[in-house]
């Protein structure tokens, strides 16, 4: 019995030791009640694998150690897989929109890094994008970038989703894109 809970308990911290995980924004919050005022403190988390998979979570507590553990524990049941193109980078480019908080994610060639800001960075580096452009427009609240950031990498299409929903092979659909930019490519040349 107790071999098979060290063994539950290993799988748990191999899980765990995978995952990386980032502090986004503490912000101290005051209520004031009829003895003073009361400080707690909340706290953003992203947490990824580097591998495609990303969560985020918030928390409030009286201690910032105890608010970014709950974030943490928030973000890791959160977490969502996005597909990437060749591990790296972004399949096309996309827009996410989140209350006043917009933002533009754009792929990018080998070697461009991470141009982002703020929580978007922290979101990239956790997920495993190495090449991106990213721009946010509106609210830099950090919530609203985060979740905007998450709006638009949810809606991001895969070539194999694609050729699923249009029961398609995967080579159909992404040798016709290629073809299309070579033919672009000869039009301009003439």
């Amino acid at each position: 019995m107790a071999q098979a809970m060290d063994r539950r308990n290993n799988k748990n911290d191999k899980k765990s030791e995978e995952l990386v995980e980032t502090l986004v924004h503490i912000n101290r919050v005051a209520k004031t009640v009829k003895g003073g005022r009361t400080m707690s403190f909340a706290a953003v988390v992203v947490v990824g694998d580097k591998k495609g998979k990303v969560g985020y979570g918030s928390g409030k507590a009286s201690e910032v150690p105890e608010a970014i553990v709950k974030a943490t524990n928030e973000a890791k049941k959160n977490m969502v897989r996005i597909p990437l193109r060749e591990g790296r980078t972004l399949h096309h480019d996309v827009a996410g929109r989140f209350g006043a908080g917009k933002v533009y994610l754009r792929t990018a060639p080998a070697g461009t890094g991470v141009i982002a800001g703020g929580p978007m960075r922290a979101i990239f580096e956790v997920l495993g994008i190495q090449d991106v452009v990213a721009k946010s427009l509106g609210s830099n609240n950090p919530y609203n970038m985060i979740k905007a950031t998450f709006n638009a990498l949810e809606s991001i299409n895969s070539p194999r989703m694609v050729a699923a929903k249009r029961g398609k092979k995967v080579g159909d659909i992404v040798s016709r894109r290629e073809n299309t930019a070579n033919a672009k490519v000869a039009e301009e040349a003439l």
